[in-house]
């Protein structure tokens, strides 16, 4: 079920009725009756999938809250791993082999074989082993209930796309008594209006520019490519983000608070400052159950710089099965391996001198920050290796006619969509934009404008819903870029 579908509309306004009628001992059951079926209405077979997932990390974390230790967790973990390798990567492995024998001139022994890759796998599976490993350093204890923990896991706001959410802060919401707070509800509507305006406006419409560049990069030159890496740069923030505005709107009206997964990416000063505001979910996971396992920074700077590029490539790898996803993940490594070389001197950083030069500086180190963002955007976009190398050496084609109004008029309506629809995408991202910076000093848009008097917002959320009605894409509904990672 689609967040951007009359489905979902109708689902989400009968739970949010009937979790209010309902008394409080029976919301909860209603709410994993209402998440098994949101999956469901996907592919209803894959329920099992999650079930025994499920099962899975319930039980291994009753038997390490019991003593068990490791010798319920590993095993535990090394089904969640294998889950995740069988649907997602089996048959990465197997086309690569498959290469690697064409490549030595021998036939590969395995036949081609296709395996559906399930919904929101990567999510639910991360978060329940967070969860296990939480149990296991008694940072939590485990759940009795096995259905209660089910409704952990399959919180349908966040069961597809995240964020991914740790025990501690959503697992006692999920039962609390929540009233019927007209606050929360409104709070709630506003981030999801936000999140349809990301989706619809920006990302779906940007969607058909990028596609039709990326689908067939030998027909397209260097402005192109250039224009559809910074749509597409939109493209999956406004989908992504919006997917998360949208699930922390649903659990709002619930009553129940959602970590915030996105802070301003864009607005960033450095790589490093990057991955504190994209995704936030994920990359405090990989911090906490991966990069500081291996030794974190405490340790050699060799050490820690092979600890920051193994949890890129592990990141990189999680995000998709292909190479481009191994190399998106390697370019972030060696990014923030290159800014603490610069930036080792802890005590220079210190200074008031240093503080002056940082806020001086401030509008480069942005520039530098967004160009190269963007650059490892075209690997994770591209449809193969072969195609990302084929984009990064024509990346600078055709800036020699770009005086040429002719050729311009005919580069920009070779693009996909037409020169209105493209102005639509440019005024909608930068409108979006413009308030993220100028809400700077709050959590977020809808934060500022609750500070504001009833006649501005009112104007304003005015503006997004009619701008979402009279310019989102609504024909062929398209599925949000991380339901099937």
């Amino acid at each position: 079920m689609l967040f951007n579908s009359l489905h979902f509309l109708i689902f989400f306004l009968a739970v949010a009725v009937i979790y209010y009628i309902l008394p409080h001992k029976a919301r909860w059951v209603m709410l994993l009756a209402a998440s098994y079926y949101f999956y469901m209405c996907w592919k209803p077979e894959l329920i099992i999938l999650i079930v025994f997932s499920t099962l899975v990390n319930y039980t291994a974390a009753l038997m390490i809250d019991r003593g068990a230790g490791k010798k319920a967790l590993i095993p535990a973990l090394i089904t969640d791993i294998g889950l995740l390798f069988i649907f997602k990567y089996l048959m990465f492995v197997s086309e690569s082999f498959r290469w690697l024998y064409t490549l030595l001139g021998r036939e590969y022994p395995i036949g081609e074989f296709s395996i559906v890759l399930p919904m929101g796998i990567s999510f639910y599976t991360f978060q329940g082993m967070g969860y296990l490993i939480d149990v296991y350093r008694k940072e939590y204890a485990a759940e009795k209930n096995f259905f209660k923990f089910s409704l952990f896991i399959t919180f349908f706001p966040q069961l597809v796309a995240g964020p991914i959410e740790r025990a501690d802060r959503l697992m006692k919401q999920l039962f609390e008594k929540h009233g019927f707070d007209t606050d929360n509800i409104s709070m709630g509507l506003k981030y999801m209006l936000i999140g349809f305006f990301k989706k619809v406006v920006i990302a779906d419409r940007a969607a058909v520019l990028v596609d039709t560049v990326f689908n067939s990069p030998q027909d397209f030159n260097g402005i192109a490519f250039v224009i559809a890496a910074v749509f597409f740069a939109f493209q999956i923030y406004g989908d992504f983000s919006g997917y998360s505005d949208i699930a922390k709107g649903c659990a709002k009206v619930l009553g129940i608070d959602l970590m915030q997964n996105f802070n301003r990416p864009y607005f960033a000063s450095s790589v490093r400052d990057f991955w504190k505001r994209w995704h936030i979910s994920l990359s405090t996971w990989f911090k906490d159950y991966l990069y500081i396992p291996l030794g974190g920074s405490r340790c050699s700077k060799l050490r820690r710089d092979f600890n920051l590029l193994t949890t890129f490539c592990v990141s990189g790898l999680w995000h998709g099965a292909n190479w481009t996803f191994l190399l998106w993940g390697f370019l972030h490594g060696i990014y923030q391996v290159i800014e603490n070389t610069l930036f080792r001197f802890k005590k220079f950083e210190e200074t008031t001198v240093r503080r002056l030069l940082l806020a001086a500086t401030l509008p480069f180190r942005w520039i530098i920050t967004i160009v190269l963002v963007i650059l490892t955007w075209i690997p994770f976009r591209a449809n193969s290796i072969s195609d990302c190398f084929y984009i990064f050496r024509n990346l600078t084609t055709g800036f020699d006619r770009i005086y040429d109004m002719q050729f311009m008029y005919e580069t920009l309506n070779s693009l996909g969509l037409g020169l209105f629809e493209i102005m639509i995408v440019a005024a909608a991202i930068a409108f979006l934009m413009f308030f993220e910076l100028i809400s700077f000093a709050f959590e977020d848009i809808n934060v500022m404008m609750n500070k504001l008097p009833f006649v501005f917002r009112f104007a304003f959320y005015y503006v997004v819903a009619g701008v979402i009605l009279a310019c989102g894409v609504f024909s062929g509904l398209g599925e949000f870029i991380y339901f099937q990672f």
